[in-house]
């Protein structure tokens, strides 16, 4: 949720590591993964064993922890040292929830980093905690314990996901330096194997460090891919070998190779010994983890994929959320509404709104508000600009356009032109979170699949916006939204809210 990192999704661009494999076997010799111009210092660095990394990571994360649990029962203990009942309660509070965190598998290294999951098994810890610690109190019949469940406890979650934070901002800040990134090989047919690499760049976060190729069709020993050289092994040569040569933290199996039950099997058994991660590339697009479980049948793996829905309950929590969180900003954001009114009043010449049909939910079309940040004549002037056009697919996009006013400018920069859409939520035309909201002729221009952006209403804000917005191509725009429709949650809209702050703050894509 916090600290997100700086590389924009959408980015294709892969890093291989820096420096030679080694040579472990005569078919290994000689092979170097790609070149740099960074020191052999820091060359050593990014090339550290992500799970060496990870478990320095997790014995911080552990230190922290028990840090900031001794440091608020120490203050606790002195301050409730009235209640001489309550220090030994204090402590095992605390101990209880330093054992709460390690079994709730809150410093797992598949998700300290991540953000809301590591957030939320910190929570459930937390309430773990208070609810063992209410049946000690009920049975000891301790007089005077409510300052424990309304300081002592809230106080100790809340530094605990500070600290975790502080820890988040740092794995981030590395990671966007190309380090304790997750050495990764990948194997399948070269068609699967390079899609699989283009994706994992597309990663925000840049977990992955594409080590090596373990290709069924090719004679090369070497693949050039967005200006990087990435090794190429065959499948004759061991896994295991080709593992220790590249460090491989984790191997992930592509196409038809993972569907090769045999493979998978035998492969599994290979890497038995070498502490290496084994994952197996599904296939399945847009599907976020929340909407996957995967049980055991016969010894037999079932993946089960919740299927999205577009009405319900949920979806009522979400209209209820929007109109009363938009109807408090109306209120506080009057004054503000008002300055950008006479700005733009006397900028240049037309009313101060700009009104523009949008295409909504199931294709309905309704009147978009924003501050005009354009001439009056921006609508005919379109027709001679189109050949300047910069923006991708069905979009129109110009960084430098003439059209825009002086004080339209700074209105798109940060993203304030867009305020008046808070009346559009309130009636109920458009979600604060959601799709981009598309024009009637870029529907038109509409591949089936990509209707499915309208099956929700469409946002103030969304992934598009979080994610680079005006820089991103038509294609990763199309691919995050589709995204967003299919898993949407309250907990993530949350989160693209925090995260659109940020943006704009710090704008980028803005024009």
């Amino acid at each position: 949720m916090f600290c997100d990192p700086g590389p924009k999704a959408g980015s294709d661009r892969m890093t291989t590591s820096q420096g030679p494999v080694g040579d472990t076997s005569p078919f290994l010799a000689g092979f170097t993964l790609g070149s740099s111009s960074r020191t052999d210092t820091d060359s050593a660095r990014v090339s550290r064993s992500g799970r060496a990394t990870f478990a320095r990571y997790g014995t911080g994360l552990l230190l922290t922890d028990a840090a900031i649990l001794a440091a608020v029962a120490i203050g606790g203990v002195i301050s409730l040292q009235s209640n001489p009942a309550l220090p030994p309660f204090i402590v095992a509070a605390s101990v209880a929830l330093l054992v709460a965190l390690t079994v709730n598998r809150s410093r797992s290294r598949r998700i300290i980093g991540t953000g809301l999951r590591e957030f939320s098994r910190i929570l459930v810890a937390g309430l773990f905690t208070f609810g063992l610690l209410a049946i000690c109190i009920l049975l000891a019949n301790v007089k005077g314990a409510h300052s424990l469940f309304t300081g002592v406890l809230p106080v100790d979650v809340v530094a605990l996901l500070f600290g975790r934070t502080v820890w988040r901002c740092w794995f981030v800040l590395q990671r966007a330096h190309g380090r304790h990134l997750s050495r990764t090989l990948v194997i399948g047919p070269a068609a699967e194997v390079v899609a699989l690499t283009k994706r994992l760049g597309t990663d925000p976060a840049k977990n992955f460090e594409v080590v090596g190729f373990v290709l069924d069709d090719s004679e090369s020993d070497s693949m050039e891919l967005d200006g990087q050289t990435i090794p190429v092994f065959p499948v004759l040569t061991t896994i295991a070998t080709i593992v220790a040569a590249t460090r491989a933290d984790l191997v992930i199996v592509a196409g038809q190779r993972a569907a090769d039950q045999d493979f998978v099997r035998e492969l599994g058994w290979s890497l038995e010994e070498t502490s290496v991660d084994l994952a197996i590339a599904s296939g399945l697009d847009n599907v976020a983890d929340a909407r996957i479980h995967v049980e055991s049948v016969a010894g037999l793996p079932l993946m089960h994929v919740q299927i999205p829905t577009f009405a319900g309950a949920k979806h009522v929590v979400k209209r209820g959320f929007d109109a009363s969180l938009v109807a408090v900003a109306l209120l506080v954001l009057a004054p503000v509404f008002a300055v950008i009114a006479i700005a733009v009043k006397f900028d240049s010449r037309g009313p101060v709104l700009f009104r523009q049909v949008r295409v909504g939910r199931d294709g309905r079309t309704f009147e978009m508000l924003k501050f005009r940040s354009m001439v009056q004549t921006a609508e005919r002037d379109l027709a001679d600009l189109m050949d300047q056009n910069e923006g991708s697919g069905v979009l129109f996009k110009l960084k430098n356009d003439p059209r825009i006013t002086t004080v339209g400018k700074f209105l798109r920069k940060y993203s304030l032109d867009e305020l008046p859409q808070l009346w559009n939520i309130l009636v109920g035309d458009m979600s604060i979170v959601g799709p981009r909201p598309p024009l009637p002729r870029e529907v038109s221009q509409y591949e089936e699949y990509v209707n499915r952006r309208l099956f929700i209403k469409p946002g103030l804000t969304g992934l598009w916006q979080v994610s680079g917005r005006s820089d991103l191509s038509w294609e990763q725009s199309v691919r995050l939204d589709l995204y967003y429709v299919a898993n949407w949650s309250l907990a993530g809209d949350l989160n693209i809210m925090w995260r659109t702050v940020k943006v704009v703050v710090s704008p980028t894509g803005a024009y």
